[in-house]
């Protein structure tokens, strides 16, 4: 069967675009507070956006 293409993976994250980071504090139960954190050149889709395109405006 044919393979359908795929969007690129993103160069920044390599498809990984959601990560959480440790803030180092801890909850009343032991475990580490974290925060989301999404790659900002894709916006965490893990997908390269498309290059944004040059319009001429006026002459």
């Amino acid at each position: 069967m044919p393979q359908h293409p795929r969007a690129p993976i993103c160069r920044d994250c390599d498809g990984f675009a959601t990560t959480t980071i440790t803030t180092g504090t801890r909850n009343t139960n032991g475990t580490r507070t974290t925060l989301p954190v999404d790659c900002r050149a894709c916006k965490g889709t893990g997908r390269q956006l498309p290059a944004a395109q040059l319009v001429r405006a006026g002459r």
